[in-house]
Formats: structure tokens, sequence, C-alpha cells
């Protein structure tokens, strides 16, 4: 099996929702829209093309792009040693996209670390909370137009009962 194969099948079953991408370096690469996120992973993970690997995913902030943010899911498949990319935008207006956690237990902090650093929230996360920066953290800070010197609320320590 090649990545053409993998590519071929996905548009036999999809059609216009997906869109193959140029990649220099081999990989099969994917665009779709978000809302065909759950369909595509589901297709991909059963066999015969059995991508039961979600070795990263990602978010990429363009400020001056329409959809703002971009997901990146990149899977790989044991049993075809191919990998996948798939590539779904979502708009700064409504930054929310399908959960993942129920096809890829893993999806679980790689959606968390999103949510917190970028502010894309998941639909259907079993457990969506902030993963490194603590709760009274303002803002996300790895988007692009978050101020560099930006200060942050105070919060009091724990166990800083200082009597």
């Amino acid at each position: 099996m090649e990545n053409q194969d993998v590519i071929q099948a996905l548009t036999a079953e999809f059609a216009e929702r997906v869109t193959p991408v140029e990649d220099p370096y081999g990989d099969a690469v994917i665009r779709i829209d978000r809302k065909d996120l759950v369909p595509v992973a589901e297709f991909l993970r059963k066999e015969p093309y059995a991508f039961i690997m979600l070795l990263d995913l990602t978010c990429v902030d363009f400020p001056d792009a329409k959809p703002r943010f971009e997901m990146v899911y990149h899977l790989f498949s044991l049993s075809t040693n191919l990998r996948v990319r798939i590539k779904a935008g979502v708009p700064a207006d409504e930054p929310t996209i399908a959960s993942l956690t129920g096809i890829w237990r893993n999806a679980n902090w790689l959606e968390r670390e999103i949510y917190d650093m970028f502010g894309v929230r998941f639909s259907g996360h079993p457990d969506l909370r902030r993963l490194f920066m603590y709760d009274g953290f303002e803002g996300h800070p790895l988007r692009k137009d978050y101020p560099l010197r930006r200060s942050q609320p105070l919060i009091p320590l724990r166990g800083d009962d200082a009597d």
C-alpha cells in the first residue's frame, strides 16, 4: 500500500470534502473541513489502513488568515508503515473542533495543551481544562497576538499560610 492509495480511498469515500495537498517529503497530506474530522479519522483508523497511532496534534496560528487557526493531525499506521497528515481550519470567532479522544486516547492531553496555549476548544472532550498554565491565567500564550510582556494576576501559593 502506498500514500496515493490512502489519498484515493479518502477522495472516493468523502468526494469533494477531502482535498489532497502536495507534500515535498512524500507524506500523504489532506485538507478537510472541521466538521468532517471525526468521520475521516474513523475511516483511517479502520482496516485496511489501520492508522492506530496519533503521533502528534498541533495548532498553527495565522492571525491574518481566514480561518485563523489550522489544526494538524499526524497519524501513523504500524501495519502499512504509512503516515498521514490531516489539516483542518478553525475560525477565530468560533474556535471549536471535535475531540478525537474517543478514537485515540492520547488526544486527551494533546487537545488540552492546544486549548491551554491557543484557546481552541474541543467539543466532546471529557476533561477540557488548562494543562500548563494556572487557572487564573488570562489569555493563550502561543497565539501570535499575545503580548510579550503581559502581566498576569497573582494568585496565592498553596500552603502559604504565613502565620
